[in-house]
């Protein structure tokens, strides 16, 4: 287990939400899978809610936040639901002018919310939503290496290469290559970061309607475990957990049909 109190450095994926259709049921849902407490639902920040871990198993309402949850915004109904990341950034004006100039689309302009950050959302040049996150008193992930925390979050797109350079130009990524030319795929390390902060590479040509786009992966003491509470929850495994170089994974969704990953990592990741 770590604690992290800390602005996570620039480029960093630092924090993962969702909107649901149903707030009470994915919930439970995450509750049931994850071990997931929750803050109350902000009206304000239209209902929007951290998901908590507890230290030793405490009550609603206390813990460290580790994702964020809130009801469908107005006209949002039709908008896909999916796991959004967010990077770090300590000027988010000066990347989000550094991001539009490098041919990414702005989606929401930056924005203040209340006393917690600033926030924006944009489309890079090759298609894929991702967020930027300037921290005031939320500074993201507040725990990480334990289950319940975001083991990892990659972008997956059909042109690894440009978003590579794209991203590499925004925060300075380095790129260590450990995919192949059937499969390719980077880990990136951001300027002041202490170990690869996430990954960049293409689908599985093996996998039928794999997900482009950024996504995460939630880590788990046992996957086939979790698995099995995703199903009884009512969620459904779209791929089955299996071993890979750097620990075990499954391919999960949500109530909303949302894609994540359930992982647990090898002690050498």
């Amino acid at each position: 287990m770590s604690t992290h109190t800390n602005p996570w450095p620039a480029g960093t994926p630092c924090w993962v939400d969702l909107m649901a259709s149903d707030l009470e049921r994915t919930q439970a849902f995450y509750r049931d899978v994850l071990g997931w407490t929750y803050s109350e639902s902000q009206p304000e920040y239209g209902g929007y809610c951290n998901a908590l871990l507890n230290g030793s198993g405490g009550t609603n309402g206390d813990g460290d936040p580790v994702a964020g949850l809130s009801p469908t915004m107005e006209g949002m109904e039709d908008a896909p639901h999916v796991w959004s990341v967010y990077l770090a950034t300590d000027d988010i004006a000066a990347h989000a002018a550094k991001a539009t100039d490098a041919g990414a689309t702005q989606v929401y302009e930056p924005m203040e919310v209340g006393p917690f950050g600033f926030m924006g959302m944009w489309v890079d040049p090759t298609g894929s939503t991702f967020g930027m996150w300037q921290a005031k008193e939320h500074t993201g992930f507040r725990r990480v290496d334990e289950p319940g925390t975001a083991a990892w979050c990659d972008l997956m797109t059909g042109d690894p290469a440009a978003v590579r350079d794209f991203y590499a130009g925004l925060f300075g990524y380095e790129y260590q290559d450990i995919g192949d030319d059937s499969m390719p795929y980077a880990m990136f390390s951001v300027p002041g970061g202490e170990r690869p902060a996430g990954g960049i590479g293409g689908p599985d040509p093996t996998t039928d309607g794999a997900q482009q786009g950024w996504g995460v992966a939630f880590q788990v003491e046992d996957v086939d475990a979790a698995a099995e509470r995703v199903r009884r929850a009512g969620g459904s495994i779209t791929a089955e957990p299996s071993d890979f170089e750097y620990g075990r994974m499954a391919v999960a969704t949500g109530p909303d049909g949302e894609t994540f990953v359930i992982m647990t990592p090898s002690e050498s990741m």
